[in-house]
């Protein structure tokens, strides 16, 4: 299975993007990336856990249902059935490796880089699906961009497309498919990916990409603290707890509902400290590799510019001005629907573009 760019137009002209909050698939006529038709299907919360190892579908039939929804209402006169199918970049593990030499063949060169993941990766590189892509090179030095999955992994992404009914032809994390749309060759660009459970954030410098960095916001963060216990009684409960306070029933309920509120917004707090975090760590290195400080960051993913730009103005990066990395002329009119952010669409439409 391929996880990396082809030459262009040689990619299917669908697309499918699944995440944690829900599913997006789009369909272009030609490699321009033009998106001519979008269609987005959310999921509950506990439908799909990404991650590197097996169980990623913990609702298998919602899955499916939302992959064949979305790619039903996009696939229009296409004949082939192929899509690329986009994962979570917590389902992946994406390296930047250099070597003093690779060969230049494929079936020479990855075993090379298959036996440098070995030390590097949290799961069994033998049993891995690996690709890899050259970056650059010289005399001495050759950098590599390698991605590595599970193999029983990616099998479950692979499954809910079939079943769906379509093929999954071609394979690319998240991240990378969203860089694939990068159109600024010439200049360096900061990218931030960021949803529910996982952002990453890239920098790429003419067609080079020198940081990928993933942070899993699913261990505590983002999610609802259980410190208010369950209730079955709800009523006698209330009265409880006002014969204890001193209040009426009443306000004890309007209590309990305040206090679940604020254990809400303290998640949201701490997911927006991982996040502001994960973008004050890219900006570092990239001011300490290209020794001029970012003034851009362009926004893919669910959470959307306009979010990642309120959450960076509580912290020092206050100037990094924020953009979605997806412009409306990308977008052919009347494509999209009023309930599909741009961001949303970041990842097919790099997808579509290569």
């Amino acid at each position: 299975m391929e996880f990396l760019p082809k030459a262009l137009g040689t990619r299917p002209r669908l697309a499918c993007e699944v995440r944690a909050e829900g599913v997006v698939s789009a369909r272009a006529e030609d490699a321009a990336g033009l998106l001519v038709a979008a269609s987005r299907a959310d999921l509950t919360d506990g439908v799909l856990a990404a991650g590197l190892k097996l169980g990623n579908m913990v609702d298998r039939a919602a899955v499916v249902a939302a992959v064949r929804s979305t790619l039903d209402a996009v696939s229009g006169g296409v004949r082939t059935r192929d899509v690329t199918l986009i994962v979570p970049d917590a389902a992946v593990r994406v390296l930047l490796l250099d070597f003093d030499m690779l060969p230049g063949k494929v079936a020479e060169a990855l075993p090379v880089v298959r036996f440098r993941l070995k030390k590097l990766l949290p799961f069994d590189a033998e049993d891995a699906v690996v690709s890899y892509q050259v970056m650059s090179s010289s005399r001495d030095l050759v950098r590599v961009v390698a991605v590595a999955m599970p193999r029983e992994v990616l099998a479950e992404y692979e499954a809910v497309v079939t079943a769906a009914g379509y093929v999954p032809g071609a394979v690319l994390p998240s991240t990378l498919a969203a860089l694939a749309g990068l159109e600024e060759a010439e200049a360096a660009a900061l990218v931030v990916n960021a949803g529910a459970q996982q952002v990453t954030t890239a920098i790429v410098q003419d067609g080079v990409i020198l940081l990928h960095r993933s942070l899993d916001m699913t261990e505590g963060v983002g999610v609802e603290v259980p410190v208010v216990m369950p209730v079955v009684d709800r009523e006698s409960s209330a009265q409880e707890w006002a014969q204890q306070e001193a209040v009426s029933p009443e306000s004890a309920r309007q209590a309990e509902v305040v206090e679940v509120v604020e254990i809400r917004e303290s998640a949201e707090a701490a997911a927006a400290r991982e996040v502001t975090q994960a973008v004050s760590v890219a900006a570092a290195y990239f001011e300490d590799t290209l020794l001029r400080s970012p003034q851009l960051a362009l926004a893919a993913g669910t959470l959307g510019a306009d979010t990642l730009e309120r959450m960076l103005v509580t912290t020092g990066l206050d100037g990094l001005r924020v953009k979605e990395l997806m412009e409306p002329r990308m977008i052919a009119a009347g494509a999209v629907t009023a309930g599909i952010t741009r961001g949303w669409l970041a990842g097919v439409r790099g997808a579509l573009t290569s």
